[in-house]
């Protein structure tokens, strides 16, 4: 059974409580998404609105645009501050033309730095979750730099949680072994395509860190699986393409759209703690809201497993 989108779910350790559903905010951005500032605004202040109080953001996000968007919005907003995760590991510098550089950063000042940066963007005195931005080819590099600056702002009290933002179940399982983490936020792997992350989920619940569900829709073929749609950042393959037309065809025998499934799919397991979701418009927050509000067949999941237990 579904739960609601809007309950809390506590992150173990932190005292820290967060909302099942987050508004991910890199489609807010210019960069990529195309999407217009107003716009941008209107959608994280329309989440507000509907009790979302939980946000995902990025410096990468935009280069910069993503905070700053999420900063206007919150500061026109009125009552209990929500929830805010943030990243640390690209560092973005001004350059005279105006435009700006983004480079790979894990060290212990950089982390400082970035947080320092977000902060001033977001227009806020603290943000509550920080992830280690893709360390993928810089693990060595995050653990000695980024993890410690970052566990040593949680033992300062300047942020509630540390944590680890990215694509690899390798990456997350080595870091899971490794470092301290209260949680830690897993783009495109537990999905209706891509499960490659369940053993980690479990792994995660028996040390008591959070898991954070995100990418459900692997870049975009499981919103709109048709020739030219995405797949973990690149054009989606035949193979690929098929398996999600596959999927979408179960779904509509049992009366449920794609993109409904591929949202409501993390939170069927119990030990994902939250999903967070990118959202580019006021309305693309009041669908995602009923669609986790709505019951799901309990013969679609099994229908689904089982075509995933034949692959």
């Amino acid at each position: 059974m579904i739960r609601d989108p809007l309950d809390e779910a506590a992150l173990p350790r932190t005292g820290l409580r967060i909302r099942r559903l987050a508004l991910g905010t890199a489609p807010l951005a210019s960069i990529f998404w195309g999407n217009d500032s107003d716009t941008a605004v209107l959608t994280a202040s329309r989440a507000l609105e509907l009790g979302i109080r939980f946000f995902d953001t990025a410096p990468f996000y935009g280069l910069g645009e993503a905070e700053r968007r999420l900063g206007r919005a919150l500061a026109g907003a009125g009552g209990e501050r929500p929830a805010i995760a943030t990243k640390a590991g690209r560092i973005l510098t001004d350059r005279p033309d105006g435009s700006v550089d983004v480079h790979f950063d894990f060290g212990y000042d950089a982390a400082r730095q970035s947080l320092e940066s977000s902060l001033e963007r977001l227009g806020v005195d603290r943000v509550d979750i920080v992830h280690i931005h893709d360390p993928d080819d810089h693990i060595h590099e995050a653990l000695e730099g980024t993890y410690r600056a970052l566990v040593a702002l949680r033992d300062e009290g300047v942020i509630s949680a540390v944590s680890l933002g990215t694509n690899s179940v390798g990456t997350a399982a080595a870091f899971l072994e490794r470092a301290d983490l209260d949680c830690m936020l897993v783009a495109g792997r537990y999905t209706l395509l891509d499960r490659s992350a369940a053993d980690l989920i479990d792994a995660c619940a028996e040390r008591g860190v959070a898991y954070l569900a995100a990418g459900v829709f692997n870049s975009g073929v499981l919103a709109r699986p048709r020739a030219g749609s995405w797949y973990d950042y690149g054009p989606a393959s035949d193979e690929t393409l098929a398996r999600a037309a596959a999927i979408d065809s179960v779904c509509q025998r049992h009366g449920v759209t794609l993109r409904a499934a591929a949202v409501s799919f993390p939170l069927t397991n119990p030990s994902v703690t939250s999903v967070i979701v990118g959202m580019a418009t006021p309305a693309e927050v009041d669908e995602n809201l009923a669609t986790l509000r709505t019951p799901m067949p309990d013969d679609l999941w099994l229908e689904l497993q089982g075509m995933e237990s034949q692959e």
